[in-house]
């Protein structure tokens, strides 16, 4: 049943971002509008009940979080309000045609590869914050198997510096379980979002360090939860 709903959620998927994608190219003004109401009909059609512990602090302009599925971009979509500028790999948004669900909201591409890449994210993040929209980022790097958290990575911690960013740590639950895109599998459920007392980012302290561990802690205990 899992696969089967997977398989149906891979073409509702398409089809909705193609009409977005379109929408947001139309109405280039009011691409945030557009996402909200797209993020809102995916939370709806995948049937996601949410659980939020803790406060979202909306004066932060840097949300860092772990790394599932692509439910957690949607999910954190649906919660915050702002126009969030989310930082991706430079191979999502090659993709043919997809890759415009992150150029035409104007979101962060970024080369890895390149030696280059963090004076562009730099420079990119600089200006999408003053338009006044939050960096979104995921500082594991890329998506782990729901069972723990992997390493972060430094770019965060450097973009946070940089700015110096009052940074909201986020930890979400469960959402591998209910949308795995690689094993192309979805299932209703419920989403647990853990929001983290927000930190002042200062090149001086170990604040990243700390949020790392702080956000370990508070996964592996409602990981530890649910499967017990």
């Amino acid at each position: 049943m899992a696969r089967i709903r997977g398989i149906i959620l891979f073409i509702q998927f398409s089809i909705t971002v193609a009409i977005t994608v379109v929408a947001m190219y139309l109405f280039r003004n009011h691409t945030h509008k557009v996402i909200k109401l797209w993020m809102k009909f995916q939370m709806k059609v995948l049937g996601i009940d949410l659980q939020i512990e803790g406060k979202l602090d909306e004066s932060c302009d840097m949300v860092i979080m772990n790394h599932q599925s692509l439910l957690d971009i949607i999910v954190m979509e649906y919660i915050h309000s702002r126009d969030l500028a989310w930082v991706a790999k430079k191979e999502i948004t090659d993709l043919f045609f997809f890759g415009h669900i992150i150029k035409a909201p104007r979101m962060i591409s970024i080369d890895r590869e390149n030696k280059a890449g963090i004076i562009t994210l730099l420079k990119e993040t600089k200006d999408r914050l003053d338009k006044g929209r939050p960096i979104a980022m995921f500082p594991e790097g890329t998506r782990s198997d729901g069972t723990k958290m992997l390493s972060f990575k430094a770019g965060a911690k450097m973009v946070a510096n940089k700015h110096k960013l009052k940074v909201q740590p986020a930890i979400l639950f469960n959402t591998r379980n209910i949308v795995d895109s690689k094993a192309l599998k979805a299932s209703p459920g419920v989403v647990k979002v853990v929001f983290l007392d927000p930190v002042q980012a200062d090149k001086s302290t170990d604040w990243f360090e700390q949020t790392e561990i702080k956000m370990n802690e508070a996964f592996n205990k409602e990981y530890k939860n649910y499967v017990s």
